[in-house]
């Protein structure tokens, strides 16, 4: 009796069924879409990018990571990762998860944990100074034995915000460089170039004040969310959990101690039986009168350490605050230089209003003259006429009276406040 074939084998299934199998997908017409343009997208968007990390005696170490292993290693959601982001554009912002502070303040980008910092590998100026100078300091007070009161996370968080705020106050100073000579320059030379600079450095001035109120904001909203510092003081609650973990290990040994010691309930009680029991009992109540009082203490250690990280940011807050009273210096300069370019343009108006009514009086004028010369340059028949010492005459009383009416008007408009006295 010959071999069936098996109705479910590779080989008697459809073309596109067993193209499918192999993983290619196919359209209607049973040909493979290999060059399918979004066929690669979910692979590139899970390539790994290169990481350096920084522990806490100051050793630096490149990383090759993905976004999957960061958001397992860190606790991250994926939303947090978007900040880390090179290709994205995000206001700067703090931010204190569970296990990790996602930091991006301008190019400085990172992830703080308790143990390390995980720091976006670029060539930019602001990420190699942050890099060189954390392991600098972290080295010389693991040589030194030098006793910080404030932790690892704390010491990350404090150097990017000196980082920070000194390239704002930098670029404020450059700004600043350029901007009051340009604006000197415009108001002794008032011109379409002078004009145009000034107006793409108020778009600078601008631009920057945004980045700047956008850290002075974010520091303010940490300082008044107490739950929010709490968060992110990550060496407490690292401590705080390795002590629950110690507790729950000693109750489930006491358990197991107590659950060895039952005896039947047929066999004689002895006393040293009662007494372990009541031992397990005393050690049981014993771990939880240490749990509460190392719950206190945490607390209390919480508390204290909230007003660390307040006074932290309290003293970055005012150095971000004069960054932000010297933009406001600037910009109030600048607009004391446009409202005294208004003046200046209202005054040549009024001068150039002046001078048409001068102009459109003295045209008055010199028409009246013209139509008493144009009466008496005609063909008329008349006595007056015939006597030439008359005509000079006419033209001697026509131009008196012409001046007394020109002089006439001009006192109107100094009565009228029209011109200066």
């Amino acid at each position: 009796m010959g071999e069936q074939p098996d109705p479910f084998s590779t080989s008697t299934l459809p073309d596109f069924i067993s193209s499918q199998k192999i993983g290619r997908p196919v359209n209607f017409e049973g040909q493979s879409n290999r060059g399918h343009p979004y066929s690669g997208l979910k692979k590139r968007g899970q390539s790994s990018r290169s990481w350096v990390k920084i522990d806490e005696n100051g050793n630096s170490t490149v990383l090759e990571l993905d976004k999957a292993t960061i958001m397992k290693r860190c606790s991250l959601p994926s939303r947090d990762l978007r900040l880390l982001d090179p290709l994205f554009i995000y206001p700067s912002s703090i931010l204190g998860r569970e296990r990790a502070i996602v930091v991006s303040l301008e190019k400085i980008r990172c992830i703080i944990t308790a143990e390390e910092v995980i720091l976006m590998n670029a060539r930019d100026a602001s990420v190699v100074q942050y890099q060189s100078e954390l392991c600098k300091r972290l080295q010389s007070n693991q040589n030194l034995n030098l006793k910080d009161d404030l932790p690892f996370e704390f010491k990350a968080l404090e150097l990017v915000l000196e980082l920070s705020c000194l390239s704002l106050d930098a670029q404020v100073n450059e700004l600043e460089m350029e901007v009051y000579p340009v604006l000197d320059e415009l108001a002794s030379n008032i011109s379409t170039l002078n004009l145009e600079h000034v107006r793409r450095l108020k778009g600078r001035l601008l631009a920057l004040t945004q980045k700047v109120q956008k850290v002075c904001d974010e520091i303010e909203h940490l300082m008044d969310d107490d739950d929010d510092m709490a968060e992110m003081y990550l060496t407490e609650k690292k401590e705080r959990s390795e002590a629950h973990a110690s507790v729950e290990l000693e109750d489930n040994l006491d358990d197991d101690f107590g659950s060895s010691g039952i005896v039947s309930k047929s066999a004689p009680v002895s006393p040293v039986g009662s007494t372990s029991g009541n031992l397990g009992k005393l050690q049981r109540a014993f771990s939880s009168v240490v749990g509460s009082h190392r719950s206190l203490l945490s607390s209390s250690s919480t508390g204290e350490n909230i007003d660390q990280l307040e006074m932290l940011l309290e003293a970055y807050f005012v150095v971000v605050d004069n960054t932000l009273s010297k933009l406001s210096s600037l910009k109030e300069y600048i607009d004391d230089t446009e409202d005294l370019i208004n003046i200046k343009l209202g005054n040549v108006q009024n001068q150039l209003i002046q001078f048409q009514l001068l102009l459109t009086a003295a045209t008055f004028v010199a028409a009246i003259f013209a139509a008493v010369t144009a009466v008496f340059g005609m063909n008329l028949q008349d006595s007056v006429f015939k006597d030439p010492t008359m005509f000079q005459w006419v033209l001697l009383v026509t131009g008196i009276g012409c001046g007394l009416l020109y002089f006439g008007f001009v006192l109107y408009f100094k009565h009228k406040k029209v011109f200066p006295l």
